[in-house]
């Protein structure tokens, strides 16, 4: 009998997270993407009771570039995705590879018990981990 990988978001997010304020222009949110060799980044907070926002790239591509607006004009609250879905770090990365699936997303941001953001975590990133854990069962 196989056994069923417990894994936690924790063990497998990226705690490196690329954060702006929400009155970045597009073009200074694309060129730090560009740099950190990242599709996304996150949109600050403005307050203790505001949310999260996300960027990503598809964002840029759709609502800017497809729609032939200027990049220098648009800022990334005005594109960004708000409010996001977030996962708690002890989650199972079964269960939080579900709750993206089931809003077709492709990364979460992963938060603390404090509501705290601590890091980022792709579907790739988790069903990869996932699939490493099955093969070493397998070979044990």
């Amino acid at each position: 009998m196989r056994s069923i990988p417990h894994i936690k978001v924790s063990e497998v997010m990226q705690t490196e997270v690329h954060m702006v304020d929400p009155m970045t222009p597009v073009r200074e949110a694309m060129r730090l993407m560009r740099a950190h060799g990242v599709s996304s980044l996150v949109i600050a907070r403005r307050d203790a009771q505001d949310e999260l926002g996300l960027i990503v790239v598809s964002d840029i591509a759709k609502k800017v570039i497809a729609t032939n607006l200027s990049p220098d004009r648009v800022d990334v609250y005005e594109i960004m995705s708000k409010p996001v879905i977030t996962l708690h770090n002890d989650m199972d990365i079964r269960y939080a590879v579900r709750l993206l699936g089931n809003f077709g997303l492709s990364r979460g941001l992963v938060i603390d018990h404090d509501r705290n953001l601590v890091g980022i975590v792709t579907m790739r990133d988790m069903v990869l981990a996932y699939v490493e854990h099955e093969e070493k069962t397998v070979e044990a």
